[in-house]
């Protein structure tokens, strides 16, 4: 299966909330938490805001996040799980809560199909290859030469071991053979603050979280993981 059919599949759960025999007539009828895996600042954080400002006057309720950040997104999908089915606690999904961590790590306190009802596809978003502006390569060929001439030297940052940033960097090393070093953070923010900042030499992020800083200069794209709009 091609890795975007796979994504577009997962994504489908990017939303996701206990399941329920039955939900009242009358519901909502009181706020409904959000839990988002990753910390402010990042790309989840920015999409799951998004959808609370527009689901609250919809809903006529309001829709508070809730950010249970650690382990790739394990600790929001666990937290999810284990709350009461009856709809007012939702998670929002990621490639890393519902693919990514049942596949690499075996114990895991929760199933990512069974204890989880799909509601909607929020968005598809292309990840990006950014860098600072000081790293001297205007093109994907330039970045592996530079990367292969000084080997480890380049790095790239993450939201953390195992996520979708940081297997997106170790991918693009198999692919390419560049020789980059990765550098955990605790969530995307830390991340982008030290790629604004000139500490770090790039991220494979979303591509919402760069759009502003992309068109300023502050960073330079260099490509994005798949062709054409979706």
């Amino acid at each position: 299966m091609h890795l975007y059919a796979l994504q577009r599949i997962l994504a489908a759960i990017t939303i996701a909330a206990a399941c329920a025999p039955a939900i009242a007539q009358n519901y909502p009828d009181k706020p409904i938490r959000l839990v988002v895996p990753f910390p402010p600042g990042g790309g989840a954080d920015f999409m799951a805001r998004a959808l609370a400002q527009k689901l609250a006057p919809l809903l006529g309720q309001p829709v508070v996040l809730d950010h249970r950040t650690g382990a790739g997104g394990t600790i929001a999908a666990e937290t999810v799980a284990a709350a009461a089915p009856d709809g007012y606690t939702l998670v929002f999904a990621t490639l890393g809560t519902h693919a990514i961590n049942p596949s690499l790590y075996s114990k895991i306190r929760y199933d990512p199909v069974k204890d989880f009802a799909p509601i909607a596809l929020t968005h598809v978003a292309p990840r990006v290859l950014v860098l600072h502006p000081s790293v001297p390569a205007q093109s994907i060929a330039e970045l592996v030469a530079l990367a292969k001439a000084k080997p480890g030297t380049l790095t790239f940052g993450s939201s953390g071991n195992g996520g979708v940033n940081h297997l997106s960097g170790e991918l693009f090393k198999v692919l390419t053979g560049a020789d980059m070093t990765h550098v955990p953070y605790k969530g995307a923010a830390p991340a982008s603050t030290d790629l604004l900042g000139g500490r770090l030499s790039m991220v494979f992020d979303s591509i919402v979280v760069w759009t502003d800083h992309i068109k300023t200069g502050r960073v330079r794209a260099l490509g994005v993981d798949r062709q054409g709009p979706r």
